[in-house]
């Protein structure tokens, strides 16, 4: 009869020693905010999700540990063991972590190890399973990209400057990448025969593996080209804007018993309810036991930019049902032209109703959320990653969403309420055929696919994330699809698209 081994215990080590010179700032890189949140919590959530990592350690930089505690606590993680300070140098932090990584051990107990730079946060799930898998064979992997540039090799004459001295084949170059990861056995044994060496110095820990134990081979991981390292200013750029356009997956969908046993009881308020996408909304809501006040100006006489309107429509429904769990606003207006020939009524109508009625939706609705720890949905267009000729106003306000939607994330998930945004592929509404007339069949989304994704959002602990909506997305089906690669598919397919 066989014997059943467990696997090892999987752990990923946060390497945040860094100090932020290179970026010029006064305080660490990864405590930096990038889209609302410290690049290091980006990455610890990255590592909180993965199912294939079992306990974190991060190695932080001397003075900023109750730093990293507090973000912690605040987000919830329950994966981070221990938060320790990281050593002068890289080499010393490592050594640091293959201490603690060793506490508790038993005799022969090995264990998987990854380290990883905290200002790596767009790391994906498939980088870190296929390290995971890779250590099932190797004691010993990479992860490296291949180099899109020529790289050349230098020498400098005095004060002539450099001058090329080789070119090497690129063909054969990578970029090294993070996680690195070892069987801690491995990694230890390393580090213990690099301390005989008066001369050890080493920027990574591959490095280390292949000079002090030459014969462990170091497997090699394909990477991404968005797992990119925050250490220049521009870095700081190219992250921010990489995450606001990160798309997240649609939740998958609930049976419909979950769906029902989910949602009876609740109370939902949906703002733009009398027609399109909100009233399917609503009516989805309403068929699995909610309680929802479809509310719109041809319906109930509701006008969004109105705040008192507003105010006592969220009055109403909590004195009827003592509870508001969802608050969702998918009223909008569209009206297409040359910004320098629009007069100032259309212009104050799109602003008002695009872009101050959620805002005053947000304010009304914070308390009611607060005490349900319930969730306000908004709604964005594809138009916000890319401002569209002739309508302008729209894209505008509809990029506006999306800010608002992770400022308020952030603002309000000590609080418990969750904040998100749904980004709708070219949909059939109302709206959108009033601007653009009849369009031909199957080219658009149905406002009923758009409402149950929705449904599917307002029941998931996402928040602070741009939730696309898409007919078919070939990158997704590939079934490794990052949200950046998404974003980037949104921007190149959809370069005229308004729900």
């Amino acid at each position: 009869m066989s014997q059943h081994i467990a696997k090892p215990r999987t752990t990923a080590v946060i390497l945040a020693g860094g100090t932020g010179q290179r970026v010029g700032l006064s305080i660490p890189k990864q405590l930096l905010k990038i889209a609302g949140k410290a690049v290091i919590e980006h990455t610890l959530t990255t590592f909180e999700k993965a199912e294939s990592i079992d306990d974190v350690i991060v190695l932080m930089a001397p003075g900023y540990v109750p730093d990293i505690e507090k973000i912690v606590a605040k987000a919830g993680f329950k994966k981070v063991s221990k938060i320790i300070e990281g050593g002068a140098t890289r080499n010393e932090t490592t050594e640091r972590a293959i201490e603690a990584l060793g506490e508790g051990l038993a005799e022969g107990e090995d264990r998987n190890v990854l380290f990883h730079d905290a200002v790596r946060p767009l790391l994906s799930q498939r980088v870190i399973d296929d390290c995971v898998v890779a250590l099932e064979r190797y004691q010993a992997v990479d992860v490296a990209i291949p180099s899109a540039d020529t790289i050349i090799v230098t020498r400098t004459h005095g004060e002539d400057g450099e001058f090329i001295t080789e070119i090497p084949d690129r063909s054969r170059l990578r970029r090294g990448q993070t996680p690195q990861a070892f069987k801690l056995s491995t990694i230890k044994r390393a580090y213990e025969v690099a301390a005989g060496d008066p001369n050890f110095q080493a920027t990574d820990d591959c490095s280390v593996v292949l000079k002090y134990l030459p014969d462990v081979p170091i497997h090699v991981v394909a990477g991404d080209e968005y797992n990119m390292k925050v250490t220049q200013p521009v870095d700081v750029f190219i992250a921010d804007k990489l995450f606001q356009l990160a798309s997240t997956a649609a939740p998958e969908q609930v049976s419909e018993e979950a769906y029902r046993e989910l949602l009876t009881g609740k109370t939902v308020v949906v703002f733009g309810g009398s027609y399109g996408i909100g009233k399917d909304i609503a009516e989805l809501a309403e068929s699995y036991g909610s309680k929802v006040y479809a509310l719109g100006r041809s319906t109930t006489g509701t006008h969004v930019e109105n705040p008192e309107e507003v105010d006592d429509a969220l009055s109403k429904a909590y004195a009827e049902t003592g509870r508001i769990d969802y608050v969702v606003n998918t009223a909008g207006v569209l009206r297409i032209g040359k910004l320098a020939e629009t007069d100032n009524a259309t212009i104050e109508e799109a602003l008002k109703v695009n872009y101050l009625a959620p805002v005053q939706i947000a304010r009304s609705s914070y308390k009611y959320l607060a005490e349900t720890n319930g969730q306000l949905l908004l709604y964005t267009s594809s138009s916000y990653t890319r401002g569209r000729a002739e309508y302008s106003l729209y894209s505008s306000t509809k990029a506006a969403m999306v800010n608002l939607t992770q400022a308020l994330s952030d603002e309000w998930a000590g609080d418990g309420i969750r904040v998100n945004c749904i980004n709708p592929e070219r949909t059939a509404t109302p709206m959108r055929t009033k601007a653009f007339g009849q369009e031909p069949a199957g080219s658009l989304l149905s406002s009923e696919a758009v409402a149950r994704t929705s449904l599917d959002v307002l029941l998931s602990e996402l928040t602070g994330h741009v939730i696309d909506v898409r007919q078919q997305d070939p990158t997704a089906a590939a079934g490794q699809a990052s949200g950046f690669e998404a974003a980037l598919a949104s921007v190149l397919d959809r370069q005229d698209g308004v729900a």
